[in-house]
């Protein structure tokens, strides 16, 4: 008889998340040890995979199918019914993972789709195993979910992909600083003793990197200032690229004293809409800023970097007045995809 997908997993099923920290979490940190994995740049991904067909479900519970047509495809091929895989959906340009890629498919008219489909495909990165033959195994600990994922993908061929995993913390570390090359936000770290919860059970550290950029605007009043609006030259234009955390009351002192009113014609309106500082965000209000004469500071940014701006808030680190907004230049591991707003 073939087995099904279990009745605990019909979906939207809810999906374990990641806390974040600031640095990678020892060998023993975790119950039953660390258990460290790349962080996958792409769709969180629930694959169910049942006797009348597969389906692919988001972390907020959209049903992804009828846009990765692919991968449904190949897991069908690929794996047995009554499996639920927890994942992520990537692509790729050249050796390198493209986020911009991915989100096309989601705004690709449905005539435009298997031509977009043919011409980028996506993958599937497998990283835990919710169900086997039918069974709920969510209650099982990671190490022995791992081992019957290892054995389930031991035939795989691509689209699908088991994501490597390690126990050894200097190999994660190697990873860290070798593998944001290829696009990849940082490490994830899940206990082998673990069972599967919907809660933040795992921890994440994502890799960082100071640069400059140029700070022409701020939200709140020059002596107050509450974040600052980044700014990088893209396309022979100084255009917005984010908005930092927010500024702590030390932060914004100091950051206050080298604030001034612009000089001359200023490259931002005064009003923008809060998708141009977060394009993920569901508020489409009007943000007010307070314009200055563009300084450059100095910033701690993640990887991630969608269509010309910054995917997450910046942090500020302290202001550069010692360099001048011109000498700023867009990093090159921050390619362009079409144009920005302001």
């Amino acid at each position: 008889m073939t087995e099904d997908v279990p009745a605990t997993l019909q979906p939207p099923v809810p999906l374990a998340l990641a806390k974040a920290v600031e640095s990678v979490p020892a060998e023993a940190a975790l119950p039953g040890g660390s258990v460290y994995e790349p962080k996958w740049d792409g769709f969180r991904m629930c694959a169910l995979i049942g006797t009348a067909g597969v389906s692919l479900w988001s972390r907020q519970g959209k049903d992804l199918t009828p846009y990765f047509p692919d991968l449904a495809e190949a897991l069908a091929d690929q794996v047995p019914p009554g499996c639920v895989l927890d994942g992520e959906a990537v692509m790729w340009t050249a050796d390198r993972l493209d986020f911009d890629a991915l989100q096309r498919r989601l705004v690709t008219s449905k005539a435009s789709l298997p031509a977009l489909v043919r011409e980028h495909p996506a993958s599937f990165v497998a990283f835990d195993l919710l169900a086997v033959a039918g069974h709920d195994i969510r209650e099982a600990p990671l190490s022995q979910r791992r081992e019957l994922l290892e054995q389930l993908a031991g035939e795989w061929e691509p689209p699908l992909n088991l994501s490597p995993a390690t126990r050894d913390r200097p190999q994660a570390l190697k990873w860290f600083e070798e593998l944001h090359h290829a696009g990849l936000e940082g490490l994830v770290v899940k206990g082998a003793a673990q069972n599967y919860q919907p809660v933040r059970q795992w921890v994440k550290v994502k890799r960082r990197e100071s640069l400059d950029v140029v700070c022409a605007a701020v939200i709140g009043p020059l002596d107050r200032p509450q974040y600052i609006v980044a700014g990088l030259p893209i396309e022979g234009r100084l255009r917005i690229v984010g908005r930092s955390t927010p500024l702590t009351a030390k932060a914004a002192r100091e950051l206050s004293a080298y604030l001034h009113r612009p000089q001359g014609t200023h490259p931002w309106p005064e009003v923008i809409t809060e998708t141009m500082l977060n394009r993920f965000s569901k508020t489409k209000g009007p943000v007010s800023l307070t314009l200055v004469e563009p300084l450059v500071v100095e910033i701690s940014a993640d990887a991630a970097w969608t269509g010309n701006a910054f995917r997450h808030a910046v942090r500020y680190v302290r202001p550069r007045p010692e360099l001048e907004a011109e000498s700023v230049v867009l990093p090159e591991q921050w390619p362009l995809h079409g144009s920005s707003g302001a």
